[in-house]
């Protein structure tokens, strides 16, 4: 991996932190995720008419992902209405490659070998850590954790749908600007009625949201893709698990939550198990 391949990683790493803790700072987050989604939603549906239309052989796996994603978007904001960053953030990113290697060994016959079941033990650890050591700012008991755990599922599930159906999309690029579109839209109309009215207005005054929110989701993703056609799959993956890294630090720093022992113990356990499940 060359230096500026590494740097690109960090960068997608850091913007994915990013996003996620620009919602967890908003005072609502939900319609804050709605915000963010719509942004790239809008970001998609600008960038379909200058790329190549996806094989047809893909739309079945456009449209299961862009229905997980509509859940994703939504859980997500309630997650981090109820839950910190430091504590949600860790057990969604960290929690989804080991759900993804036992789907997968489920779905293929593949079987785990050593350094994965460690890197499930440590994960499963970490995550133990977090969830009896750590409570969260509002004490809601376990509602937090198994949100997060609920979104990591999902994370796990769209994964391995556009493993398969980016392959057969002939066109990575709208493959997923039309996941995005499809999101969005999707979300939205599920909230309209939720929003009681002020989606709209919550949008309109909230450009700079809308905006970077979206383009950090967007590049976030992109540059990985890009990345990896230019270094090893595997290395690429390990790397932008350091966004949990990244999250836990702008978490203290700039969201000013309280650092446990625990939080700072789960975080880096959990860190290191994604990054061995990647590079197993």
């Amino acid at each position: 991996m060359t230096p500026g391949v590494l740097a690109a990683v960090l960068l997608a790493a850091l913007l994915h932190a990013s996003w996620n803790a620009a919602l967890k700072a908003q005072p609502d987050t939900f319609l804050a995720a709605l915000a963010v989604t719509g942004g790239a939603g809008l970001i998609g549906a600008l960038a379909l008419p200058f790329l190549a239309a996806p094989d047809a052989a893909s739309w079945p796996f456009i449209a299961a992902s862009g229905a997980i994603h509509v859940v994703y978007y939504l859980l997500l904001g309630w997650a981090y209405r109820h839950a910190d960053i430091s504590h949600a953030y860790p057990l969604m990113r960290g929690g989804a490659p080991v759900l993804v290697a036992l789907a997968a060994g489920a779905l293929t016959g593949e079987q785990l070998h050593g350094a994965q079941w460690l890197a499930i033990g440590l994960i499963c650890a970490g995550g133990a850590v977090l969830t009896f050591g750590t409570r969260s700012a509002n004490g809601a008991g376990p509602a937090p954790t198994l949100l997060a755990l609920t979104i990591a599922a999902l994370i796990a599930a769209y994964t391995l749908v556009d493993g398969i159906g980016v392959r057969r999309s002939g066109s990575p690029a709208a493959y997923t600007a039309w996941i995005l579109l499809l999101g969005a839209l999707g979300a939205m109309a599920i909230s309209w009625r939720r929003s009681e009215g002020r989606m709209p207005a919550y949008l309109r005054h909230r450009p700079a949201l809308v905006l970077l929110g979206g383009l950090a989701t967007t590049g976030a993703y992109g540059i990985a893709l890009w990345a990896m056609t230019l270094a090893p799959v595997a290395l690429v993956a390990a790397l932008r698990e350091t966004s949990i890294v990244f999250a836990t630090l702008i978490a203290a720093l700039l969201l000013r939550e309280r650092m446990t022992r625990a939080r700072l113990l789960g975080a880096g356990v959990i860190a290191l198990g994604a990054v061995t499940m990647r590079l197993a």
